[in-house]
């Protein structure tokens, strides 16, 4: 695994290589607020299997393991595709969260090739929800 470390706009970068496995998500690459991840989509879909017309919302998956859902269509992400490099910035952690749950992590996620960008959570609930 190939990683490199440099700043960016006041957000450190982790440079990680496009096949890496996608089991990281549950690792959270990402630990610090302002700390960035650049990487590739992996699949972008509906938030509820079935829904073609993504009324239920949206969800995205990357190669570093940050991803993202939500009960919304996100224009950005819809005009996103498998294999665009993006960069995702963790923007906020939930606090006093139970032991082991931390589901609520919103992330701000840059397209780098169309430039457009969306924030998501990686979890449909926050930490001691549902």
């Amino acid at each position: 695994m190939k990683k490199s470390v440099g700043l960016l706009m006041g957000c450190a970068i982790l440079n990680l290589d496009a096949g890496q496995a996608v089991a990281q998500r549950f690792h959270q690459p990402i630990a610090r607020v302002g700390q960035c991840v650049n990487t590739r989509i992996t699949s972008i879909g509906a938030r509820l299997e079935g829904d073609r017309n993504f009324e239920s919302g949206m969800h995205f998956d990357t190669a570093a393991g940050v991803g993202g859902v939500g009960y919304e269509i996100v224009p950005a992400l819809r005009r996103s595709r498998v294999g665009d490099p993006v960069r995702s910035c963790l923007v906020s952690i939930p606090r006093h969260c139970p032991p082991g749950d931390d589901r609520g992590r919103i992330y701000r996620t840059t397209n780098l090739r169309t430039h457009q960008s969306w924030r998501m959570s990686d979890s449909q609930h926050g930490c001691g929800g549902a």
